[in-house]
């Protein structure tokens, strides 16, 4: 009920009368007087005037169940029972796997405002302190082999792009395979999971961080990394919002991803947010680093790069990293 309060004083401007929230919502007095105070217990601001009502006066980087509710549009990610917001949690991967060994099913969606031992690709730390970003895990459970299954880090890239480009404005791009970066500097981290029941997937988790809040970084990253705060001049930014949009758009990727079970409707989008489409790279092969010229990914998801020798490969992030000439990018 204070999801549904929460949304009706977003649309109104001014002061809302306790009888008209009662009478466009269906329920008495007193559930709005509940309503309010749940709201409120959540982080939502609301001012009470006597004779003229309610008003929603911030509610900012609010971020709880009710909230994260409330700007959530999906359609079966992370809704009733599959949205799970903990106020603190070791990874949201890991509580994944529990709940997925308990019987969750596809659709999960796990969130937390501070995680304690959240991890990247290749075992790094992923830092998520209270109060400043999303770490967030998707569990799926799909039926196609699983093979195609890393293709999903590149689907989730897309989607974490459009839902910060959605809330924020910002024009930000995707280091291939998964990292979002804006003006070279790294925004997320994503890192997909699976686990197989002889050739069959058992489930794939996706999980993601996402600098929002963050109003500083350590010396020994403030060159690589940055976060929505920074970026968008020092003003704070809706962290539900921003989870919000990059499932939605994550669903929308999702079903054009399942349609063929490739990226081939969807690498021309890809291609025009990656920042690595006509640089130079060097290809971190543990065969024998090498400099080439990208030309962007394929529909498999692999990065497409002419050697100097003139020998086009294809790359594979599983294998090897992709790092700019000149720096991250």
């Amino acid at each position: 009920m204070a999801n549904n309060l929460i949304d009706f004083l977003t649309e109104s401007e001014g002061f809302v009368s306790g009888q008209e929230i009662a009478d466009r919502l269906g329920i008495s007095r007193n559930s709005v007087w509940k309503a309010v105070n749940k709201a409120r217990k959540s982080g939502f601001e609301i001012e009470a005037v006597p004779n003229r009502g309610y008003r929603l006066v911030s509610s900012e980087d609010v971020f709880s169940e009710d909230a994260i509710r409330s700007a959530m549009k999906t359609k079966w990610l992370g809704t009733g029972e599959n949205l799970v917001f903990m106020k603190t949690v070791d990874s949201t991967n890991t509580e994944c796997k529990r709940r997925s060994e308990k019987g969750a099913g596809n659709g999960l969606l796990v969130i937390t405002d501070s995680q304690t031992l959240g991890k990247g690709r290749r075992g790094r730390e992923w830092k998520t302190p209270e109060g400043t970003n999303v770490a967030m895990s998707y569990l799926l459970k799909p039926d196609f082999i699983p093979d195609i299954a890393p293709m999903l880090t590149l689907v989730m890239a897309m989607a974490a792009a459009k839902g910060i480009s959605e809330v924020t404005g910002l024009e930000v791009k995707i280091k291939w395979p998964n990292d979002i970066v804006i003006n070279g500097k790294k925004l997320v981290g994503i890192l997909t999971e699976m686990a197989l029941e002889e050739d069959s997937i058992s489930y794939v988790i996706i999980g993601t961080g996402i600098n929002v809040n963050t109003t500083e970084f350590p010396e020994e990253i403030s060159k690589t990394a940055t976060s929505l705060y920074i970026e968008s001049g020092n003003k704070k930014v809706s962290r539900a919002k921003v989870a919000a949009a990059a499932a939605t758009a994550f669903e929308e990727y999702y079903a054009k991803f399942q349609e063929t079970d490739d990226l081939s409707q969807l690498e021309d989008e890809y291609n025009a947010i990656c920042v690595n489409v006509g640089r130079r790279v060097r290809v971190l092969d543990p065969k024998g680093e090498f400099e080439a010229d990208s030309k962007g990914i394929n529909s498999k998801g692999e990065l497409m790069v002419t050697k100097d020798d003139g020998t086009s490969l294809n790359v594979y992030a599983g294998e090897v990293s992709v790092r700019g000439v000149y720096g991250y990018t």
